[in-house]
């Protein structure tokens, strides 16, 4: 399974494109890539903070021949992107239910992740937020970014296609095993 990449400069928010591409299009996996959002969303109602420099990217794909239920498809997402930050930052990154990723006690990542139908099928949008080189400062919630943490210049494009490529090859996993 390949991704289709959809590239935008500026967007209210990744998921709301991605949902928008699947109720409009025919394409059954896209990745949504944005410079900056203007109205990213969080779990639960929440904004998220979207500064520029920063990942902001929303795949969506059809469940269909998928054996997951949606805890493990939220378990199982979160593991690809703390397997694509392991390979930046060495040390311990923990996963917190039901969907963020923390260094040091401090939020590098959220995954906002939501299921639409079309035509019987259903569609899973996954939106990932990584703060790259720069972090909200939020009370009561610390956040951290992988600039920071590695005091080290990293190519937002080269974090895209890594994670990309960890996609790809992974759910094309799962739907094997579910052909079985």
């Amino acid at each position: 399974m390949k991704f289709r990449i959809l590239r935008f400069k500026k967007l209210r928010s990744t998921n709301d494109t991605a949902i928008r591409m699947v109720k409009s299009s025919n394409l059954n996996y896209g990745m949504i890539i944005a410079d900056s959002q203007s109205n990213g969303r969080g779990q639960y109602g929440r904004k998220w903070i979207s500064f520029k420099g920063n990942l902001f990217v929303s795949f969506f794909y059809n469940l269909e021949n998928m054996d997951l239920n949606l805890t493990k498809i939220t378990k199982f997402n979160c593991i690809l992107v703390k397997k694509l930050i392991s390979k930046y930052y060495k040390k311990r990154i923990v996963y917190k239910k039901p969907n963020d990723l923390l260094i040091k006690g401090k939020k590098i990542c959220g995954i906002l992740q939501e299921i639409i139908n079309k035509q019987n099928q259903k569609f899973l949008i996954l939106g990932i937020g990584i703060n790259l080189i720069k972090n909200p400062i939020i009370s009561n919630y610390p956040t951290t970014n992988l600039n920071d943490l590695i005091n080290k210049k990293i190519s937002k494009r080269n974090i895209e296609i890594q994670l990309k490529k960890i996609f790809e090859k992974n759910l094309e996993i799962y739907k094997h095993k579910k052909n079985k």
